[in-house]
């Protein structure tokens, strides 16, 4: 069976279930979930009910797709995403973004946990993703047969959405809380960078780094869709005075920062015509 049959059969299995296209489409990173608290939810069906669907392996993330509104519009939101280091292809990390594309959505939000490299920004802060490095050592673009779904030379000069951009910085001005703007660097991990490493990714222009998200964003251009992006800072990576990892306080930092995105968010729908 070829991407496009795989993608048909998905998209079949969803529509079955009641999801219905033309929603705007949201893919939850770790530590993003209290999102869901505010959407009236008509449908949610488990990563595992979807013909096709890659099985999720990450520990902090629920797993499911959610159908309902939020602002008075329709929203399909997918909590849970997947990751390089999971041993997936290219294809499987950005099933999601085809699948919302074969439903209709025209809009996507994407969200992430990051580390900040810039040091005037804090954990527990959101950043606004206005550019991208990939180091991933590959493309959801350079595999074989995917020129059928898409272009293959996509143009990256402008991967997210101006006015979308413009509309969550009038959103952070309006409640007055610090949205930071910057360059996102996608490693593969899932190893945390050394000290070495930090001091390279502040060296080619990084503000922040993650494991996810920039697979994303390339399928989502190749495919025409409008997105927007951000990352919530969960550390701060100063290779000179560098903290072993902890989990504890990377979701606690996630978890008040959350709370901002949140109502970026909520303000980008409201505003969405």
């Amino acid at each position: 069976m070829n991407k496009q049959e795989r993608i048909n059969q998905s998209q079949a299995f969803l529509k079955s279930n009641g999801i219905e296209e033309g929603a705007i489409g949201i893919i939850l990173g770790t530590g993003l979930g209290d999102l869901v608290d505010h959407v009236s939810i008509e449908k949610e069906i488990p990563y595992t009910a979807i013909p096709h669907f890659p099985k999720p392996t990450m520990e902090f993330q629920k797993g499911r797709l959610l159908y309902g509104h939020l602002e008075n519009k329709k929203v399909l939101i997918f909590e849970g995403r997947f990751h390089a280091y999971e041993g997936l292809s290219y294809f499987e990390i950005t099933y999601p973004v085809r699948l919302m594309h074969a439903l209709g959505v025209q809009q996507l939000i994407i969200s992430n946990a990051a580390g900040a490299i810039n040091l005037t920004f804090q954990k527990g802060e959101v950043m606004l993703i206005e550019d991208h490095i990939n180091l991933q050592a590959g493309s959801p673009l350079a595999e074989k047969g995917i020129e059928t779904l898409g272009q293959r030379f996509v143009d990256m000069s402008s991967p997210y959405s101006e006015r979308l951009m413009q509309a969550a910085k009038e959103s952070a001005r309006k409640h007055d809380f610090p949205l930071h703007k910057g360059v996102y660097a996608a490693v593969t991990g899932p190893q945390l960078e050394t000290k070495a490493e930090y001091r390279y990714l502040k060296t080619i222009g990084a503000d922040a780094v993650g494991m996810s998200t920039v697979p994303e964003v390339i399928v989502a251009n190749q495919l025409e869709l409008k997105c927007i992006a951000f990352s919530v800072l969960t550390d701060v990576c100063n290779p000179d005075n560098l903290a072993p990892i902890n989990i504890e306080d990377i979701m606690a930092s996630a978890k008040k920062a959350e709370q901002s995105l949140i109502t970026i968010v909520k303000d980008l729908l409201k505003t969405n015509h």
